[in-house]
């Protein structure tokens, strides 16, 4: 694998002073940026020919799991099996890693096919949090666990420190209704956006519309878990009481 041009370089060398860690081996960096769409075009840039970021995803996926479950194990030391798990899909979902990746500007890094660049790939949910999972694999592969976690804790400081066992009590969709009810307002409207991915892999987009406040979308693997994650978007945006960690829906 070649070289990547001045400009690209350039530019992943301040990705690297926004992540606060500098590669030993800038090719992981770079696979860890490529779409598997961008193999269609590799022929007219040589130096992109070669791996795409699915496989760090995977292995960044894991190190994120891995860190935020040591990490909650830690901090609620009275906690079962299903508050952690509860904790974790509150701080780890595909809303809260594609805005961590929007702060960190891989989005315009993102080595995209044309046909997923003119779709606005760089501004999919789904693919900014995968490019963000696929960074954490290659810099555990540069730099070993420690630097992973030092990443992680950094980017999730703020979501660990307010996980409090006292705030797990309803799903959002409750809350938001409860609240809603409670000040006398029209109940929320949830309707699907998009439905895309095969049958055993779909992926949903849902709009939650509460009167009196801008829509929010929420996505999910079902499309309960998208009208959840909706609702917890509009909840947060209505001030309401401390809220309790994201619960996913048995589906």
């Amino acid at each position: 694998m070649e070289s990547p041009g001045k400009d690209w370089d350039e530019a992943c060398h301040g990705l690297e002073s926004r992540l606060a860690y500098l590669f030993a081996d800038r090719r992981l960096l770079q696979t860890a940026l490529t779409h598997r769409s961008w193999d269609r075009i590799k022929g007219e840039v040589p130096f992109m020919a070669g791996p795409h970021n699915e496989r760090l995803e995977f292995l960044g996926d894991a190190v994120l799991n891995l860190v935020i479950s040591e990490q909650l194990f830690q901090r609620l030391p009275a906690a079962d099996e299903g508050v952690l798990s509860h904790w974790r899909a509150q701080l780890v979902n595909t809303t809260a890693l594609a805005e961590m990746a929007r702060s960190l500007g891989l989005g315009e890094l993102l080595r995209l096919g044309r046909g997923e660049a003119r779709s606005g790939g760089g501004e999919k949910p789904t693919l900014l949090a995968d490019a963000l999972e696929a960074v954490l694999g290659a810099m555990l592969l540069d730099g070993g666990l420690d630097a992973a976690r030092t990443f992680i804790l950094r980017q999730f400081d703020e979501g660990l420190a307010g996980a409090q066992p006292e705030h797990l009590r309803k799903d959002f969709k409750s809350l938001l209704q409860e609240l809603l009810q409670a000040e006398s307002r029209p109940l929320p409207h949830y309707q699907v956006v998009t439905l895309s991915g095969a049958p055993h892999e779909r992926h949903f987009t849902v709009e939650c519309r509460v009167e009196g406040v801008p829509p929010a979308l929420g996505e999910g693997r079902s499309r309960r878990a998208a009208e959840h994650e909706a609702a917890r978007l509009v909840f947060l945006s209505l001030d309401g009481p401390p809220p309790p960690a994201r619960q996913e829906p048995n589906v």
